[in-house]
């Protein structure tokens, strides 16, 4: 079966804490072996904080994507979910925090041993209970619903997820092919403009046509629903979820025109984006001064009420699973302050096209659902809190339950 299937599985039967979810970690949550050398004589703190950054550096680039889809189903469905694997507790730590999965059993030497004496402890119902690996058969026996992950020989109920993380060579050629698509789409948009001697005019199709042309020759597609709020209400500030520089690609293909941004400081000494985005007139925020920040957000107030729109990533910064983080606050105080919508852009799989720390892209689509402009203006400082969190859930909610285009 599909990941759609298994999802749809889940959704339809039973719930409750009751139900135990127990994944296995190697060819399973991750592709491959998640090995990691300790050295003698470190500390737990020490291994602890070298797992972590095996983690950003590499390992998350080996997450299967589809375990976020399945992770999200059971959650929903409120069920118990644990990762039992003979696997070294501080190798999977850093990917159960990232998961937001709260139990990690190491199975040495038992399986079946130890998933039972956990089930007692928590009065879990086995035979309710669902299983997930690539080879340990113990563990998909020891619960009613066992499924086999990318099995080698497909016996019983089984799923298939898609391998990432390592770059093919055709995926080399379409990242550069993605590449000189974005600056000759730059070139031809600023060429388009300077022959009107519009500079409004010339930064609106350098980023449409960057957008276009690089999508189009890294053979990436997006799928957009909800265009229309794309369009109109203008001027709005436009919010988005953040996994991937591809994000911003993305973008610039659905909003097209009428726009600059607001990002960290160090995108304006990248060298792909960075003369863009100045060029767009884009605000650059020192995240790690909030004074500063707070500075140079004023003039984006002026921005706003002069017709043009900003967009915003309210996580801050990229996450290395699709899983969202805290929402900061800046973009609504914009927003309030300029009376103009928020909208949300809510963005789907570009994450795994395109991981953090990725060398090149892979082919494929990317889902982008542009949501109902939410109004502000009779929002209070007081509730504010509880209103980001309300839309950051709206957020969580848009992608565990994808709206039909």
């Amino acid at each position: 079966m599909d990941i759609a299937e298994a999802v749809e599985g889940v959704r339809s039967g039973p719930t409750g804490p009751t139900v135990g979810v127990f994944f296995d970690f190697d060819d399973t949550i991750v592709h491959g072996s998640s090995t990691l050398s300790i050295e003698d004589g470190q500390s737990d703190t020490e291994i602890a904080e070298s797992a972590r950054r095996h983690f950003a550096k590499k390992l998350a680039g080996f997450l299967y994507p589809e375990v976020w889809q399945l992770i999200r189903a059971h959650e929903a469905a409120g069920h118990t979910i644990v990762i039992a694997s003979p696997v070294p507790q501080f190798r999977i730590a850093p990917v159960a925090d990232a998961l937001g999965i709260e139990h990690v059993l190491s199975t040495r030497p038992d399986t079946t041993a130890t998933v039972r004496e956990f089930a007692a402890e928590r009065n879990l119902d086995l035979p309710s209970s669902y299983g997930y690996s690539h080879s340990d058969r113990e563990l998909l026996a020891v619960v009613g619903t066992g499924v086999a992950v990318n099995p080698v020989d497909a016996r019983n109920r089984f799923v298939v997820f898609r391998e990432r993380g390592r770059a093919k060579p055709r995926e080399v050629f379409r990242t550069a092919a993605g590449l000189a698509g974005f600056f000759g789409g730059v070139a031809a948009g600023g060429v388009e403009g300077l022959r009107v001697r519009d500079r409004r005019r010339s930064v609106d199709g350098m980023i449409s046509h960057a957008g276009d042309f690089a999508l189009k020759f890294a053979k990436i597609d997006v799928a957009v629903t909800g265009a229309h709020n794309a369009e109109s209400p203008r001027p709005a500030v436009f919010i988005f979820n953040h996994q991937s520089e591809l994000d911003l690609i993305v973008l610039a293909k659905v909003l097209r025109h009428g726009f600059t941004g607001i990002t960290k400081k160090e995108l304006a000494t990248s060298p792909l984006f960075g003369p863009l985005l100045r060029f767009a007139g884009a605000t650059f925020v020192d995240r790690s001064n909030t004074t500063k920040a707070k500075e140079a957000l004023a003039p984006v107030v002026s921005t706003l009420r002069g017709g043009l729109s900003v967009v915003i990533a309210p996580e801050g910064t990229r996450s290395l699973t699709p899983t969202l983080g805290p929402f900061k606050k800046g973009a609504f105080h914009i927003a309030i302050q300029a009376e103009v919508p928020i909208i949300p852009v809510v963005i789907r799989n570009a994450g795994e096209l395109y991981w953090k720390n990725a060398k090149t892209a892979r082919a494929g689509r990317v889902d982008v659902a542009v949501l109902d402009p939410i109004y502000v203006s009779n929002w209070t400082l007081d509730e504010l809190d509880e209103r980001v969190e309300q839309v950051r859930e709206l957020f969580a909610q848009t992608l565990s339950h994808w709206p039909e285009s």
